[in-house]
């Protein structure tokens, strides 16, 4: 997802505004939940020139899809995400507390949104994503919603208490 800046020059001060809509790029989510590859993400950005390098601020909307971390249920939501980043020219140094491959890079008067999107999509995205906060999920027995049978439940009888479930047996016949 490369743009050209080179209209902005190195003219701070310079703005220009970017409405767009692209496809999503692949693997813009985590294990459960994220954006299908290919659907639409609406970008409504700001690029201005600052004496550093280009500064890209503005918001991203994607459609959120996956499945409830408890109850596999299918979950889809639209997310709008804030992004903010600054592209620095060739030969500037890192900001203070900033590592050098830390740092987005304005190379061949264009920069690369994808990983600035990514970093701003996946932070966002639940690690355990629910269909409802107060989803009871599977049976770990048998596997069935819970959420479709409150009630639900297995009589489990610790193994180590079965020799005295035997004694107390109603179909167990008395020695004498």
């Amino acid at each position: 997802m490369t743009i050209d800046v080179k209209d902005l020059g190195r003219s701070p001060g310079t703005m220009r505004t970017l409405e767009e809509h692209v496809p999503a790029p692949s693997e813009l989510g985590v294990a459960l939940i994220g954006v299908r590859e290919g659907s639409p993400v609406d970008l409504d950005l700001r690029l201005e020139s600052v004496h550093e390098g280009i500064l890209v601020s503005g918001t991203a909307h994607v459609d959120v899809s996956g499945e409830c971390g408890r109850c596999l249920d299918a979950i889809e939501y639209s997310l709008e995400v804030d992004v903010q980043e600054l592209f620095s020219y060739e030969g500037a140094e890192p900001s203070e507390g900033e590592d050098e491959e830390e740092q987005r890079r304005v190379e061949h008067d264009s920069i690369d949104l994808e990983p600035v999107l990514r970093d701003a999509v996946v932070t966002m995205l639940p690690f355990q994503p629910v269909c409802r906060e107060d989803c009871p999920g599977l049976c770990p027995e048998c596997g069935i919603r819970l959420a479709d049978e409150p009630g639900h439940h297995h009589e489990v009888v610790d193994p180590r208490w079965s020799a005295l479930a035997e004694l107390i047996r109603p179909d167990r016949h008395q020695e004498d």
